[in-house]
């Protein structure tokens, strides 16, 4: 059969024409090829049929064709050929014999190698030095017989240095890629000419498979024989988890699995531009553009950035195009919802030889995508200025016939012109464009959306874009050929035995018949389309088939028509990028000489690639970038902080010196800037403001026209919004060094930072106007809610946990004016972060998403506070007459279901769903609690202490049970209360220590520490039968170390600051602190997460609490166990880079310096940062505590206006802290356990230990990854590890023991998991967050043998094992605490706060404050606002926004929906 093939298949058929006609001629194969390849400025082509293994070459562009005899039949597996020398190619086969030509394909030599070649897309990689083409690697794949069928293989890698014809010399093994430095032309650096990087694992493997911790970057430039470098990227403990490197464009980029904990599948990209320094690439939206495994795309990208598409949705087929500065390591956002396939590949492609014009598909119904997995509708997006910005494709007037089209070409949004595109390409190449200037060619169809590719028709652009034509009807293949002098077209649609070809630029079209019926396949011809001769394959039926086979390689040759050739008259010069006066495009404007379209002639110039011409444009803003050390905020390039500058430049403050400007020419870019603007030009600086001196503290002062009213940083970022009581907002990206105001012309009610991204913020406005930011207020932009602001009180943005375009909005409806008859609350959802909005429901008080980071509901849902009556002004809705209900609406509330029928409200909590259930009848209150979002199940208190008698706030959920103080003493008495713990689902309360104060409005004096599981501090009420009666409490203050199970006092320190002893010295003595309902800033908490066990509070040592301004500050080093006092009188602190800095400031009256200590308060020195005094409020940092750099907040006495003062440490030391988690002895860090100062030696049932610096070591901790916590061993089971049942209460003895009056929990006889026996109930039960083992067992009474898994039903064990129990990660928590977001109070009907001058008499005053430092999505705006509001004539109430809360292994209480059907 072989045989007979080879002897038909060089029987070309010459299909003749008549005179002046193109010719064709066909060849016959049996398979389409893998390869069809044109060598570079020459007629040779190679056809590769993997199928058959076979090799085809032919000399002549197609005409004749025979197999490469010198490769054995059936031999080639892949055709590689050498980019940088067009006479060079490769043949690689299975084996380890392979072929490599000189000649473009004409004769064969075949070499040898010690391994076959990997399965990999490339195994060889070239060097593009000219005098090294000959330096090839070679990847291959080595194996070994493990006995039997198996083998253990492993990469190794091999070099040449002349192209094989040596003998090749081993790289290295363990590898998975290598590659040249200098592998591409636009990778331009000074680096070693034989610099190599591989991939490759840092260890050996006896099974074939590694870690991926262990793939590392090395790099060499001796082929690794004495030099094996780890490149370890800047990431100080070594770069692990590498992925790949590639070289893209002018850019070294490489891939590594993120490592850190809680990173899941996310990935790092890192970029070189010199080879020597290497970025982390940074994309805003912080939560949602993180790079996933295979869900990221670096595309076609340009000499000056680069572009990656990265997966934001969930089905993984839809994704945001990300272009970065000049150095590859900022992205911004330049498309949203481009469209991709399963594959990765994405609809965008650049047009050939056009600086800065692309074209790209997004899908506009990406949301119904993504949630529903509907069909995409397509949108086709041209950009003139390489992805700033993007427009619609302008569709032709009229149609291929001349008949105009149905639609309006100036209405944009449903008439534009739509191309298929790359994600199902339909020809070889390019899809759109050529080397032919200016000439674009697409399939696609004019409407709102891209119709199917069979409904399609062809379209040629001549002008870059800019206008399209209709040049045919149905889709075709097209080529060009003669640099745009022949374009040739194919039907695409069905069989066909002709083509079509054009002259004149797509005016005219002729009809070429083909003498067979054909499928187009392929249309093709040489590299630089300069050639008047063209390939087309078809397929033909089987009825046409021929012996030689069912492809038909139809030879085109248009030369015979005998054209003139082209004179100097009939070329144009063609100016690039004419649309909306791009013309100018990194400095220049592009031009190319090009024929005429009305020129009848050929022009001839075959493998003369079409010269591109430049032309300087003057120096424009677009032109610069921000020059290092600055960053761009708006339109501007502000510094990041003191400027560095050259030793002795500057020898004292007052003197100057020329420093940047801040902005640099992009590199590469040609503008002329003496015909321009010249932003560069040095600017005269005082040196003051230049980087001092190592050792040298510096501050900066700035005064704002008006008090401050919300002041918070952005997550990860150097930030920070305030907003004055003039309703201004200003925004300073350098730590409070510089600032500016954001849009003065507007008026702004309060803004809000995203909960879940932490680049992203919103600027609320009193009309329906908004600004947004997704870079950390790098750029904002302007979008329109549906509704204005609402002035209820109700928290005006909610956020997605997952989804960060997924927001909420509550605004006013009928409210303007006196009120309106009809004034009330309505609600909207958007899911492309409020460019188009859905509504919701009307007469709301809150609506929020009821999926949360903990709460794993179905990410649709939506919970609505809805009233029942929705008629008449929602102002003056009054307790019973207009009851509240829970509405829940799956589906974005298409789905909806009345969940309560009266309520209080609803608040989400860690993984709890908690809802406050007004029951009218007994007018009492049920809280009710859900896990799923669908089944509630009651919460069951001490029968002395039921929600309908006491107010309650909920506190805290970290530990596997919730916190909730429940108010027990209410006026005319002061308020104070008991504080209660549930069991693990939140459903059991039971006394944790009573009369804990809270002050009026719901704050409670209790704090956990943050980093640290079960440490708590809470004042008490000491004197409660006094202070009922005379007003005045007397507090004192406990702590817990195993999350309430038992508290105590704080142990006094033996001597004060000042080495004296205390007077007070019984046992009645101990240390108390003020706590949170005494704070200016409730965000200034206790502790910081970046400094694990360190405490700072203000206090005194005595019998109870002394006033504040009588008392002093003290600091913990062991996270409670002991104290000592750092200075006299009351301090403000703040925590900086993990503790190496500490800083305080005087609270209790104006101040002109601030103390510092970077030993952890055994030495303080003083600062003198102003000559007029100031009062300061409040010191804020970074919300991670990781920089060197804060902000005092505060006002002169001569004036209410704030002040903020910029306190710069950072050139304190420039010694960065060594962490060597192998060697821990021997670097700037400990080992710390929190229970080293206990008797007991384990913290919840286990010994854990955690990194921190060492107290006398001077250096600074940075951004360096900190080291995990380190689980020695769980512990054996103690008292401490247990706590008294519900229903129990601890006696004198400190034995749990039953309160009287009540009755003990029945028994539960379920048996869980693979349980053997059931115990009996006994006063006790385990810490839930204990993970104690064995030893004491106090909660197991009487043993009982399970009769078997039937205690439960199957639903019940499937809620058990499936549900997720997810944990609030530390991070988040301490960024909710210094956020600044959640304030405010859920109320009962009959609030106690007055409204419109009236006073309703309540019932209970307040169901749920939630503080501040709860981790929570919350409103600071309106805290404020709402006096604003009031003073317009509205009353506003307060309110605040929550989070989650669950349900018990005593579950017997659950209601389950699965049980029910």
């Amino acid at each position: 059969m072989r045989a007979s093939f080879l002897a038909t298949l060089f029987l070309p058929v010459l299909f003749v024409q008549a005179q002046n006609q193109p010719q064709v001629k066909i060849n016959y194969f049996e398979n389409l090829p893998a390869r069809l390849f044109f060598f570079d400025d020459a007629t040779n082509v190679a056809y590769h049929d993997i199928v058959r293994g076979d090799l085809y070459m032919s000399s002549d562009e197609g005409s004749f064709w025979q197999r490469a005899t010198d490769i054995p039949q059936g031999e080639a597996s892949m055709f590689i050929e050498h980019p940088f020398n067009n006479r060079m190619a490769f043949v690689l086969t299975r084996g380890t014999t392979h072929y490599r030509t000189d000649d473009r394909g004409e004769t064969w030599r075949s070499f040898e190698m010690p391994v076959s070649p990997s399965y990999v897309a490339r195994p060889l990689s070239f060097h593009s030095d000219p005098s090294k083409y000959g330096y090839i690697i070679y990847q291959g794949t080595k194996c070994e017989r493990e006995g039997g069928w198996s083998s253990i293989c492993h990469d190794e890698t091999y070099y040449t240095k002349e192209a094989f014809s040596d003998r090749p010399q081993l790289l290295l093994t363990e590898t998975s890629q290598c590659t040249f430095a200098h592998s591409s032309k636009d990778f331009k650096h000074d680096a070693h000419s034989d610099l190599i990087y591989c991939v490759a694992f840092d260890t050996t493997t006896s099974t074939g498979y590694h870690s991926i911790s262990s793939s590392r970057l090395f790099s060499s430039t001796d082929f690794f024989t004495d030099e094996k470098r780890i490149e370890d990227l800047g990431i100080p403990r070594g770069a692990r988890g590498v992925i790949a490197f590639a070289v893209v464009s002018k850019f070294g980029v490489v891939a590594l699995k993120d490592l850190s904990e809680g990173a899941g599948s996310e990935m790092l990209l890192y970029v070189t531009v010199d080879t020597r320094t290497w970025a982390k690439a940074r994309f805003p939206h912080a939560s949602s553009a993180r790079l996933r495994e295979n869900a990221y795309t670096i595309v076609e990208s340009t000499t000056h950035s680069l572009a990656v598409d990265v997966v934001l949705s969930d089905t993984g087929t839809v994704g945001t195009l990300f272009v970065s500065n000049s150095n590859g390591t900022f992205f911004v956002e330049s498309l949203k919802d481009t469209n991709r396939n399963a594959v990765g590949y994405i609809d965008f492609e650049t047009l050939y030889g056009i600086e800065g014009v692309g074209l790209a598909n997004i899908v506009t119904n990406a949301q119904d995508v993504d949630v529903r997995n509907i069909d995409k509708q397509l949108k086709t997006l041209i950009t003139f200025d390489d992805g700033s910005s993007w427009s619609p494709l302008r569709p032709p007037g009229q149609d291929s016939e001349g008949i105009s089209i149905g639609c309006n070409p100036s209405d944009s949004e449903n008439c534009s012109l739509h191309l298929h595109s790359v994600t199902i390409p339909h020809n070889f190449g390019r899809i759109f464009s050529s080397p032919a200037p200016g000439f674009v060619m697409g399939v696609g169809s004019i409407g709102p959306v891209l119709r199917s590719y069979d409904e399609s028709d062809t379209f040629l652009s001549t002008d870059a874009g800019v206008t399209w034509t209709m040049v045919l009807p149905e889709a075709h293949k097209y080529e060009f050929g003669d640099q745009g002098g022949i374009i040739v077209a194919v039907n695409d649609e069905e069989t066909v035995d002709f083509v079509r070809y054009s002259t004149d630029l797509g005016k005219t079209w002729k009809t070429l018949n083909l003498g067979v019926s054909i499928r187009a396949r392929g249309l093709s011809t040489v590299q630089d389309s300069t050639s008047q001769k063209f390939l087309l394959l078809g397929q033909m039926s089987r009825q046409d088939s021929t012996s030689g086979g069912r492809i038909a390689a139809v030879f085109l040759d248009f030369v015979p028509m005998g054209r003139r050739k082209c004179g100097e008259t009939d070329f144009e010069k063609w100016y690039a990028r004419t649309m909306n006066n791009k013309e100018c495009l990194m400095g220049h404007r592009q031009w190319y000489r090009r024929r005429r379209a009305g020129a009848d002639c050929y022009v001839g110039d075959k493998f003369s690639d079409p010269v591109e011409h430049e032309e300087s444009c003057p120096c424009q803003d677009e032109d610069y970038e921000c020059d290092y050390n600055f960053v761009r905020h708006n339109d501007e390039c502000v510094p990041v902080g003191p400027e560095p500058i050259p030793a002795g430049v500057c020898r004292n403050p007052d003197q100057t010196y020329r420093g940047s400007s801040g902005y640099r020419i992009i590199p590469g870019n040609t503008c002329d800037r003496n015909r321009g603007v010249k932003k560069d030009e040095p600017v005269e600086k005082k040196c003051s403001q230049a980087q001092p001196e190592d050792g040298v503290v510096i501050h900066q002062t700035f005064e704002f026209p008006a008090p401050i009213v919300q002041q918070a940083y952005l997550k990860e970022s150097t930030t920070i919004l305030v907003r004055l009581l003039d309703t201004s907002i200003w925004q300073s990206s350098n730590e409070g060094y510089t600032w500016n105001r954001l849009f003065p012309e507007e008026t702004f009610l309060a803004f809000y930072h995203h909960a879940f991204t932490s680049d992203r913020s919103y600027l609320i406005t009193p009309s329906s106007k908004f600004f947004y930011t997704t870079d950390t207020g790098g750029t904002w932009y302007s979008l329109s809610a549906p509704k204005p602001p609402n002035t209820f009180g109700a928290q005006v943005l909610q956020f997605h946990p997952d989804h960060s375009d997924w927001i909420i909005w509550t605004g006013d409806e009928g409210c303007s004016g006196d009120g309106g008859a009809e004034c009330h609350a309505e609600a909207y959802f958007s899911r492309d972060n409020g460019r188009r909005w859905t509504f919701v429901e009307k007469y709301v008080r809150n609506c929020a998403w009821a999926r949360d980071k903990g709460l794993l509901v179905d990410p649709s849902q939506i919970l609505c506070e809805s009233f029942r009556d929705k008629t008449g002004s929602q102002r003056f809705f009054q307790m019973g007459t207009n009851p509240m209900q829970l509405v829940s609406g799956r589906d974005f509330f298409k789905k909806t279901v009345k969940v309560f029928d009266e309520i209080v409200g609803f608040t989400k909590f860690s993984e709890y769903l908690i809802v406050a259930e007004y029951l009218p009848m007994q007018r009492s209150l049920d809280l009710q609690v859900s896990l799923d979002g669908r089944t509630f199940a009651t919460g069951q208190f001490p029968p002395s202490m039921r929600p309908e008698q006491h107010a309650y706030t909920i506190l805290e959920s970290s530990t596997d049970s919730v916190f909730l103080h429940m108010t027990t003493s209410e006026p005319p008495r002061p308020y104070w209360g008991d504080l209660l713990k549930s069991n693990w689902n939140g459903t059991y309360f039971g006394s944790s220590i009573t009369n804990v104060n809270r002050d009026h409005r719901g704050y409670v004096d209790f704090e956990k520490m943050v980093g640290l599981d079960g440490i708590a501090i809470v004042n008490v009420v000491a004197n409660p039968e006094a202070a009922a009666v005379t007003g005045t409490k007397e507090l004192q203050t406990r702590i817990t170390h195993n999350d309430g199970g038992r508290w105590k006092s704080l142990i006094p320190p033996k001597y004060d600051s000042q080495g004296q002893v205390y007077g007070c010295r019984s046992v009645t003595c101990s240390l108390h602190v003020h706590g949170y309902t005494e704070r200016f800033d409730p965000r200034a908490t206790f502790s910081s997460p970046s400094v694990v066990g360190l405490i700072m509070a203000v206090g005194n040592v005595g019998e109870t609490l002394a006033p504040y301004d009588e008392s002093d500050t003290f600091l913990s080093r062991d996270a409670g166990f002991t104290w000592e006092e750092v200075h006299k009188d009351a301090h403000l602190w703040e925590f900086g880079d993990s503790g190496s800095i500490l800083v305080m400031v005087n609270d209790e009256q104006p101040t002109d310096h601030l103390l510092f200590t970077t030993d952890e308060g055994l030495n303080w020195r003083e600062y003198k940062f102003t000559d007029e005094k100031i009062r300061v409020r409040s010191i804020v940092t970074v919300p991670s505590d990781t920089s060197r750099r804060f902000i005092l907040f505060g006002n002169y006495a001569r004036s209410p206006t704030s002040v903020a003062v910029h306190v710069d440490f950072s050139a304190l030391t420039s010694l960065l802290c060594k962490l060597d988690i192998e060697d821990p002895g021997h670097d700037d860090f400990e080992l710390w356990s929190p229970s080293e100062e206990r008797a007991e030696r384990c913290l919840f049932g286990r010994q854990t230990l955690y990194h921190r610096r060492r107290r006398d070591r001077n250096c600074v901790v940075g951004q360096q990854p900190k080291a995990k916590e380190t689980i020695v061993k769980n512990c054996v089971c103690t008292s401490s590890d247990f706590e008294c049942e519900f229903n129990h209460v601890r006696d004198a003895d400190g034995k749990c023991v039953l309160v009287e009056g009540t009755k003990a929990l029945p028994d539960d006889d379920s048996c869980r998991g693979s349980a053997q026996y059931w115990y009996e109930r006994t006063p006790y039960r385990r810490i839930p967050h204990s993970s104690c083992e064995d030893g004491e067992r106090p909660d197991r009474g009487r043993r009982h043998l399970c009769p078997g898994v039937s205690g439960h039903g199957f639903f019940f064990w499937i809620f058990v094992l499936v549900v997720p129990f997810a944990f609030t990660t530390l991070v988040a928590t301490w960024y909710y605490k210094r956020s600044g977001l959640a304030t405010g109070t859920i109320r009962l009907p009959g609030d106690g706060r007055p409204r419109f001058g009236a006073s309703d008499a309540g019932v209970i005053e307040t169901l749920a404050s939630v503080p501040w430092f709860v981790v929570g999505i919350a409103n600071v705006a309106f805290e404020v606002v709402a006096e604003w509001v009031r003073d317009a004539g509205f009353a506003v109430r307060s309110r605040r926004g929550y989070r989650d809360v669950p349900v018990d292994e005593d579950a017997q209480i659950l209601r389950f929906a699965d049980e029910d059907e």
